[in-house]
């Protein structure tokens, strides 16, 4: 094991949770992690470790950008501005091209609407910009009957939730994001990151393997033009590099709601805090009636994309499912980089983490560690 420093701070009762920080830092050596953790909106543990990896230093979190843009579209279907069981081509009628006239936003937000990808592929440069992707997945044929079955589409899902929120409002889910959680909550988390937080960038690192252990992933990995493929945006010309995608200035810059997202593990940890349970004396975000329904299953069983782990609430993932320490209707979202973040409505958790190294497999067993250190730390505190 490597000897790593650890730098932050935790509440009285959470002492075992930086040690297991730490020991999950020796392993993992110099990928630049952070641990953030509320308890019914009070801040209770707050580590970083790793080379660059200051508290505030922020890195790439991919699709953990999808809990901040659920949030988003919570909110304004609390304000009654969006229908969850309005068909999106009402809003956007060119949506209704080749057989989506009836796909919903409740469809959309559940992964069951099909729509996962276009024939042919996104290049890089088109990914990193929703109304772009929108566009182009308005001629789009979904690549299964909506509602038949459920398949994530890891790059591509936001855009339309982003297109139905500016045919609607005018403007876009990176701006009610910003206007109406961001700053107010001055939230380290960011749909688009000013060009004068660059500074505090950390580029997302490459996973590291051996030859043999890339040989036997890539020997189990579905082609490029399967539905696998097509989900994860591999199926271009190019094959997209994902490392190198999120470390694009354009793709930080234009902070596309499914995977663009910048920020660290307080921001996520803030992120959820607010959301369920409040944040600096203020009321959650979400009534109770909202986050029942968003946090509720609603996609269940096996994944056309990603497998058998695909569980879903409403626009989160099913953290319940994932973690079954936790409350049944604990509700967030991970990314392919390593961030993971969650609420837990049960115990009153509120959890983010981010490291800047990819796992070669995109599998990354220190978030069960933490998560139930958290976990155990606030049942017994």
């Amino acid at each position: 094991m490597n000897e790593i420093d650890i730098h932050g701070t935790v509440a009285t009762g959470f002492e075992a949770v930086r040690e297991e920080f730490t020991a999950v830092a020796a392993e993992n050596g110099d990928t630049g992690a952070q641990l953030a953790a509320y308890m019914h909106g009070r801040q209770v543990v707050d580590l970083w470790a790793g080379d660059e990896a200051a508290g505030d230093a922020l890195t790439g979190v991919y699709s953990s950008t999808k809990g901040a843009s659920t949030l988003v579209a919570a909110l304004l279907v609390q304000d009654g501005t969006l229908e969850l069981d309005e068909p999106v081509a009402r809003h956007w009628p060119e949506f209704a091209a080749a057989g989506k006239a009836g796909i919903t936003l409740r469809d959309v937000l559940t992964h069951r609407s099909g729509v996962i990808g276009v024939d042919g592929g996104f290049t890089a440069h088109e990914l990193a910009d929703d109304q772009t992707i929108a566009r182009r997945l308005a001629e789009q044929r979904p690549y299964w009957r909506p509602g038949s079955a459920h398949g994530y589409g890891g790059f591509v899902a936001f855009a339309i939730v982003n297109e139905v929120i500016r045919r609607v409002t005018g403007g876009s889910l990176q701006e009610v994001f910003e206007e109406r959680i961001r700053t107010p909550y001055d939230l380290d988390l960011y749909l688009g990151l000013p060009e004068a937080l660059e500074d505090r960038y950390r580029e997302i690192l490459p996973g590291l393997a051996t030859p043999e252990e890339l040989a036997a992933f890539w020997a189990t990995v579905p082609g490029p033009h399967s539905i696998t493929g097509i989900g994860y945006g591999l199926n271009s010309a190019l094959p997209l590099d994902q490392v190198a995608f999120l470390n694009a200035r354009r793709v930080r810059a234009l902070g596309q709601a499914s995977a663009g997202g910048v920020g660290n593990a307080r921001g996520l940890a803030a992120l959820y805090a607010a959301a369920a349970f409040g944040l600096d004396g203020r009321a959650p975000l979400l009534k109770p009636d909202t986050l029942g329904e968003f946090a509720m299953l609603h996609s269940t069983g096996a994944d056309l994309v990603t497998g058998p782990q695909g569980q879903y609430a409403l626009g989160f993932q099913a953290k319940g499912l994932r973690y079954p320490f936790l409350g049944a209707n604990a509700f967030g979202h991970n990314g392919s980089a390593g961030s993971e973040s969650f609420a837990d409505p049960v115990s009153g958790i509120a959890f983010g983490y981010t490291r800047r190294r990819f796992s070669f497999n995109w599998s990354y067993a220190e978030h069960d560690r933490l998560a139930a250190a958290v976990h155990r730390a606030a049942t017994d505190s």
